[in-house]
């Protein structure tokens, strides 16, 4: 054993030493203290004790473990040092002495403190935790000054880096009883020391405010009161000559380069000029392009053809990465799994010209021995399994490995979801590994919020989105406002009988409020089953059949046209849908287009009779360097009553407030109008009355969205927009002729144009979407109820 920690003793020592440990202090040894007692040990006499003075935390035995010399040896001048340099590498003490006494060795030694908090003062641009999470030091940590001086600089590191070069820390030590110390950092922060001016030198072809808009370092305006980056930070310095680099050779620049970055403090030392200097050198073209591979089984000319780099094109060389993966993919795709894909490059700088060669290595085709899943806590594998477009057995294929990854993280289960082949136990055998990491699916959700229509809203909502680990989704929702009251429980199966089909119940009773637009309030009370699967990965389709109880109730004042549909009548509805979906994103889509069509029909038993159709569709394309999205939606309906009857006020649309900005909830289409009487010369007027909804609309928009220049996690974005659209067709028993009188009261219903136009901003709140609007009806009748501001607040589940 004693062996064991002198053996141990010597590797601390060896790693203190290569550390640049703090020298030891020499050994008080007697009687051996010069070379000539060394020369002389027949006289000494052997240690035969050892004891171990001032330790206070450290046991004795632990100490003793690292000496060197042990009771019966003689006393060692070389090793006792050896002995004390130990000690010290331990960072355990603060001062060791060790002296001989006859036979005893006393071993005295210093302990050093604890630390008992570390506080932090001053601080009011960097947050505590922020600091502590950088230190070395920590509560209940072992102190030394050179920790502390490292601790110190780190903190000002982190002071740079946000931009207060100027920032100046103070340590404090205040002792404790039990050996212990508070670590106290008085710090004097300093102002920010921003960037007042950035300049460019040797750029010939893009000007100095282009090349500012693509790095992240900018300038420091009054304005920019939200930006973290008008500060000076070398490492963000660093980052934008790569940035230039990126920019420069993504437009054919292929020997672009950054010579040097300086930053100047202004005389005042408030900001820093930092200017870059570079060398754009000459744009080049690809010319030759060869894709070299021995797999026969790849088509080199197809290859060839579906690469981005392409001879004659100006060079990009971000199209190179691109290539790779492209190749990498098409290999993957037919089956080779392992491929590497080398790109050989060759500037001709006569003829500014590029050569790319991508040489693809031998590989054998692979195939699938094993699919594993990890990660999944608590999802069963066979609700990720299900969703995998592979199984054992299979020949690898890149596209599949990436669609099965696409539909396990749309699930919605898991936080991240990484698909990725390993190598089998052969070179043709490939296992899958699945990696999930579970995120939580359950949720309890109060919300409260105000909108310029709903006023003051609440919503209370029990939701599991992965019921007991099988991918089912319950959820109970209770919702009122000063205009509707909902309640509902809904459950869905996504794996209906192990098939790709899901099915689902809802229990529902709402009671709305249409006592502002149209005289009318409804209680709405059933049952809704539905069964929705894929006809292809982005055609889906579903079947519902509905039966509810509709009661409607007219209030003081109602017109003729509300009173026909008052009473309680039974709805009994068969619906379906189809849905096109080939964008980006399902929730903020930036890119492609969809389309829905749903179509319902009542009358098979109940008490009413109609077919109501309606057709979605939206073109989505993100345009200028991706920045700006443009969209392009449109939707119509139409209800067409059959058996004889005429459509009731609550199943006609009505339209405006969020379905058409720039007018109220239901302010256009069909409406109860009186005529008051006026003097010849400024004409008819007429005063607005109940909105009866119409039986067809078609609404059409163009919108525009794109950053607000706020920083991202802020979730704050804009858009410029402009609808179109009518609303019309009212039943003939719901229509009043004008009889021509002073003060006639009848029905309007021209189906006339509706256009207005506006901004919208959009808010990822932490309570849900908040959307404002701001926008004016240039085109609209007279009687229409029109809105300039609105907000509103969406909540998701």
């Amino acid at each position: 054993m004693n062996m064991f920690f002198k053996g141990l003793a010597a590797v601390l020592l060896l790693c203190a030493l290569a550390g640049g440990a703090a020298p030891a202090q020499e050994a008080d040894v007697n009687p051996i203290g010069s070379e000539s007692e060394q020369d002389d040990q027949q006289d000494q006499q052997p240690i035969l004790q050892i004891l171990v003075e001032g330790n206070q935390r450290v046991e004795a035995d632990t100490i003793l473990s690292y000496l060197l010399i042990q009771p019966g040896e003689l006393p060692n001048s070389r090793l006792i040092n050896l002995s004390i340099q130990a000690l010290y590498a331990t960072n355990l003490f603060s001062d060791v002495r060790v002296s001989v006494d006859g036979n005893t060795l006393v071993l005295a030694v210093e302990e050093n403190p604890i630390v008992n908090r570390v506080i932090l003062e001053g601080n009011r641009a960097i947050a505590d935790d922020k600091m502590i999470d950088e230190i070395e030091l920590q509560a209940r940590a072992i102190f030394t000054r050179a920790r502390v001086q490292s601790d110190v600089q780190r903190i000002l590191e982190i002071y740079s880096q946000a931009g207060r070069f100027a920032a100046q820390v103070n340590p404090q030590i205040v002792e404790l009883p039990q050996n212990r110390v508070d670590l106290v950092f008085e710090i004097s922060e300093g102002p920010v020391t921003g960037v007042e001016r950035i300049s460019f030198i040797g750029n010939r072809t893009y000007s100095d405010r282009r090349l500012r808009g693509e790095i992240v370092t900018t300038e420091a305006r009054w304005w920019k009161f939200f930006s973290p980056h008008d500060n000076y930070d070398p490492n963000r310095i660093e980052f934008d000559r790569e940035q230039l680099r990126t920019f420069y050779n993504d437009r054919g620049f292929a020997d672009f380069r950054v010579t040097s970055v300086s930053a100047e403090l202004t005389p005042d030392q408030s900001a820093f000029y930092v200017t870059f200097t570079m060398d754009e050198g000459a744009r080049y073209e690809f010319d030759e392009v060869i894709v070299d591979t021995g797999i026969s089984d790849l088509n080199v000319e197809y290859l060839q053809t579906v690469l981005p780099t392409q001879p004659g094109q100006l060079y990009v060389g971000g199209l190179i990465e691109e290539s790779v993966e492209s190749l990498t993919f098409a290999a993957g795709a037919a089956g080779y799994a392992f491929v590497e894909v080398s790109p050989q490059v060759n500037l001709d700088r006569e003829t500014q010209t590029v050569d790319v060669t991508y040489v693809i290595k031998e590989s054998p085709r692979v195939y699938i021995e094993r699919i594993d899943i990890v990660g999944n806590t608590r999802t069963l594998d066979h609700v990720i399994r299900r969703e995998l477009d592979m199984v054992e057995g299979d020949a690898f294929n890149q596209a599949l490995m990436n669609i099965s990854r696409s539909r396990v993280g749309q699930l919605g289960f898991f936080e991240d979801v990484q698909v990725e082949p390993i190598q089998g136990s052969g070179p043709d055998r490939a296992q899958i590994q699945v990696n999930v990491t579970e995120q939580h699916t359950g949720e309890l959700a109060l919300g409260a919020g105000f909108s310029s229509t709903d006023s003051f809203l609440l919503d209370f909502s029990i939701t599991e989105r992965n019921l007991r680990g099988r991918g089912q989704f319950l959820r109970l929702r209770i919702s009122t406002s000063s205009r509707q009251q909902a309640i509902d429980i809904r459950f869905t199966e996504p794996r209906f009988l192990d098939r790709n089909l899901a099915a689902s119940f809802e229990l529902f009773q709402v009671l709305a409020d249409f006592s502002r637009e149209a005289s009318f309030e409804t209680q709405s009370t059933g049952f809704t089953l539905r069964a929705s699967f894929p006809l292809t990965r982005a055609v889906r389709t579903s079947v519902d059949y509905t039966l509810r109880t509709d009661d409607v109730t007219t209030l003081a004042g109602g017109s003729s046209s509300i009173a026909r549909s008052v009473g309680s009548r039974a709805t009994s509805l068969f619906g379906y849908s189809l849905n096109w979906n080939r964008t980006d994103d399902l929730r903020e889509p930036t890119r492609g287009f969809q389309m829905s069509f749903n179509q319902g029909f009542a009358g098979l038993g109940g008490d009413v009779r109609y077919v109501r159709s309606e057709l979605r569709g939206g073109v989505y394309r993100s345009v200028w360097r991706d920045r700006l999205v443009l969209s392009a939606t449109g939707s119509t309906g139409y209800l067409f009553p059959w058996g004889g009857g005429a459509s009731r006020v609550n199943d006609r649309f009505f339209k405006g407030g969020n379905s058409f900005r720039g007018f109220e909830t239901a302010g256009i289409g069909p409406r109860v109008v009186q005529r008051r009487a006026t003097s010849l010369e400024d004409g008819d007027e007429f005063i607005s009355g109940d909105a009866l909804g119409g039986n067809f609309y078609a609404i059409g928009a163009l919108e525009i969205g794109f950053p607000l220049g706020l920083p991202e996690q802020y979730g704050i974005r804009g858009s410029v927009f402009t609808e179109v659209g009518t609303l019309g067709l009212l039943p003939d028993e719901d229509t009043v002729e004008d009889d021509g009188a002073a003060t006639a009261t009848f029905t309007v219903d021209d189906l006339s144009p509706r256009a207005s136009a506006g901004v919208s901003v959009f808010w990822d709140s932490p309570f849900g979407l908040v959307r404002f609007d701001l926008a004016h009806a240039f085109i609209k009748e007279d009687y229409d109820e029109g809105a300039f501001f609105r907000f509103s607040t969406q909540t998701g589940f």
